[in-house]
């Protein structure tokens, strides 16, 4: 497919599409009904997918609650097990599609280079190999332990545990805002480890990732894992069910694969493709200090002067704003 008609890629390899990221209708004004009734289709049929895998790990892939209230190797392990294989599945498969089996080759691709496999940059000199082993050897024992530590916390009775059948409402309700919770507390934490010794220490292991793959998603150091996937523990302060806290940990988990594919869309057959959607938070990627939310279904950026969009207006700001900063750090000193 030519990837021309929706973008164009300059000297160096950059692709751009032609289309901007933009703020979700409901944060614009006046009102677009239209526009936001299909936003929220969207929105409910990108979370549907990860409410489909919860409930699939949660029915027959977790052990009894009875099981669970005293830790023991046995359920924990089948529970990281478990995680490992999705992991594997969710990020493996898409670094086999676009990265192994180079379906669409370069096509929508970013960064027309590929990842680095010999680089004093990556351990063991491969981009992809670090990736794996910070998502595999860290990321999945942090998430695993953190939905442990939940179960066990649900199943002694230490949080409420709101039954479906009795409060259907809320519930449904409560899982429809855990994404936002989600990109709320996100924004939050990033913008914390990009501070001085917090991004020299902790996060340049993420941002390693230039140019990122599926793998770079969940390639952390351990303690951003930990902070990132705080994000459940908003369940034992609010009255919930133990399959919204797989839900909310399974979206922490597999969305930043689709986040960062390094691809703006996947071609499904000769003439059709599906959006990724993830141009915004490659943006971050490339320069680093602009873009720190997910997305702009909440404009966090644009409130605070973060935003870019890919266009030459927003590279002005972006520098204007960083030499501004420059010249008042040096008037401090």
């Amino acid at each position: 497919m030519n990837d021309t008609l929706y973008g164009t890629r300059d000297k160096r390899g950059y692709w751009t599409p032609d289309r901007r990221p933009k703020r979700a209708p409901i944060f614009i004004w006046p009102a677009q009904p239209k526009a936001i009734l299909l936003w929220l289709f969207g929105y409910l049929k990108y979370n549907f997918a990860f409410v489909a895998i919860s409930l699939v790990a949660w029915v027959y892939l977790t052990p009894s609650v009875e099981a669970m209230r005293e830790f023991g190797v046995g359920w924990v392990s089948l529970i990281l097990l478990r995680n490992a294989a999705l992991a594997l599945l969710v990020y493996g498969g898409w670094h086999a599609l676009l990265y192994i089996r180079r379906r669409q080759q370069a096509d929508f691709k970013y960064n027309a280079k590929w990842p680095d496999t010999n680089s004093s940059t990556f351990l063991f000199g491969s981009q992809t190999a670090e990736n794996v082993f910070w998502t595999m050897c860290s990321g999945v024992p942090v998430w695993t332990g953190y939905e442990a530590f939940t179960w066990w916390m649900f199943a002694n009775g230490y949080i409420p545990y709101v039954e479906f059948r009795a409060h259907p409402v809320y519930l449904i309700a409560l899982l429809s805002l855990l994404p936002v919770w989600h990109q709320l507390h996100f924004y939050v934490i990033h913008r914390l480890i990009h501070m001085g010794p917090l991004y020299r220490v902790i996060h340049k292991v993420h941002h390693n990732n230039v140019n990122p793959g599926p793998w770079s998603g969940l390639s952390m150091h351990t303690f951003e894992h930990i902070i990132y996937f705080s994000s459940v523990l908003i369940h034992l302060l609010v009255p919930s069910n133990p399959m919204l806290a797989i839900f909310q940990l399974m979206l922490s988990a597999l969305s930043p694969a689709d986040g960062h594919l390094g691809f703006d869309r996947i071609v499904t057959a000769k003439e059709k493709h599906i959006d990724t959607n993830n141009y915004y938070h490659y943006l971050h990627h490339r320069y680093f200090e602009v873009n720190y939310g997910s997305s702009l279904t909440i404009p966090l950026d644009e409130w605070f002067g973060t935003a870019h969009d890919g266009s030459q207006e927003a590279d002005e700001a972006m520098y204007k704003r960083i030499k501004a900063r420059k010249y008042a750090r040096g008037l401090s000193h």
